[in-house]
């Protein structure tokens, strides 16, 4: 046996955690690279449907929008969202673990306040996260809005979701008007689409 060896085997014996601390470290960057798999994957994975809602708004159509029932994170049951029609609703799409949605739950707060749900509805849909995370989102920015969770991604996917956050606007009669913003609102962005689906 060799002196390096022996060695290497006292530090060992003299610091059993540091197995522990290798181990917690293995399994924090397989879990990173697991997590950057299924966001590649959800890219790569984004469905024709999806792609044709993007084409039909840039040329000018208002496609129905993809019905969904996700169970509520802030709430009991689940949200279909065909029962808000009749309201004008602002789909957005986030992760508790995306920096932009920290910005952004703000500004689609304050629009909760401003509009009230007579009129409009701010819909937050949380996909690629764990729900204990999200609802400790939810409390930390203080969001009265209804929230679901998109276990799987699947409604993600349906909306060519590719990243987070982004968002959709949907008029009275369930149908994507204005944009689909990819990446955090801005005030005039929000403007602007709100000022197309509440008028419809």
């Amino acid at each position: 046996m060799s002196a390096a060896r022996t060695t290497a085997e006292a530090r060992v014996a003299r610091h059993p955690s540091s197995g522990k601390v290798r181990a917690a470290l293995q399994t924090v960057g397989l879990s990173l690279v697991a997590l950057l798999l299924v966001i590649l994957a959800m890219r790569l994975v984004s469905d024709s449907s999806g792609r044709r809602l993007d084409k039909a708004l840039a040329a000018g159509k208002s496609p129905a929008a993809p019905d969904f029932s996700l169970p509520r994170l802030n709430g009991d049951g689940r949200l279909r969202l065909s029962s808000l029609r009749g309201r004008t609703v602002v789909l957005n799409f986030w992760a508790s673990w995306c920096v932009p949605c920290k910005q952004e739950a703000p500004l689609l707060q304050a629009a909760t306040r401003r509009f009230g749900s007579a009129s409009l509805v701010v819909v937050g849909v949380d996909a690629q996260d764990f729900r204990s995370d999200a609802r400790r989102f939810i409390a930390r920015y203080g969001l009265t809005y209804p929230v679901v969770h998109d276990n799987g991604a699947s409604t993600a996917t349906h909306y060519n979701v590719t990243g987070f956050p982004e968002t959709w606007f949907i008029d009275r009669s369930g149908h994507l008007v204005g944009e689909h913003v990819k990446g955090p609102l801005t005030r005039r962005q929000l403007a602007e689409n709100l000022a197309i689906a509440l008028k419809r």
